[in-house]
């Protein structure tokens, strides 16, 4: 017997919170961009940030102050894996990158993920990470 692939849709609401003109509706995200927020958020997300839900989130922000080289690098990617793993059930992660861009203080951050049920390309997340207080 054939195993049976189930075609789901992921539905978000934009963060703009900015009102659809056509039916007074707020705008909504589907299926690659919903995902694609929800990933963002999660890594920039600090645990304890969420009411009712303290351990959601990575700790990524704690690494931003430490010297800018590979070691740091590998600990955001090591984050940032384990964050989406635990946190994030539509997608299968492919890759994480994590860069140092020492010329403008900032990480750069690739993720490369399968979103799960539906048939759609590998999706590519990619944004900066900087210290910011």
């Amino acid at each position: 017997m054939p195993v049976e692939r189930l075609s789901r849709g992921f539905r978000d609401i934009s963060m703009s919170f900015k009102v659809n003109p056509l039916n007074d509706d707020l705008i909504g995200l589907k299926n690659e961009t919903a995902i694609a927020r929800s990933i963002r958020n999660l890594v920039l997300t600090a645990p304890g940030e969420r009411f009712f839900n303290p351990n959601l989130g990575s700790r990524v922000s704690r690494s931003l102050f430490e010297n800018m080289d590979e070691i740091t690098a590998s600990v955001i990617k090591d984050e940032i894996e384990n964050t989406i793993n635990n946190y994030e059930p539509r997608v299968d992660l492919k890759s994480v990158n994590v860069s140092p861009d020492y010329d403008n203080n900032e990480f750069n951050v690739t993720i490369e993920y399968y979103i799960v049920g539906i048939d759609v390309l590998p999706q590519q997340l990619t944004f900066a990470l900087q210290p910011v207080r």
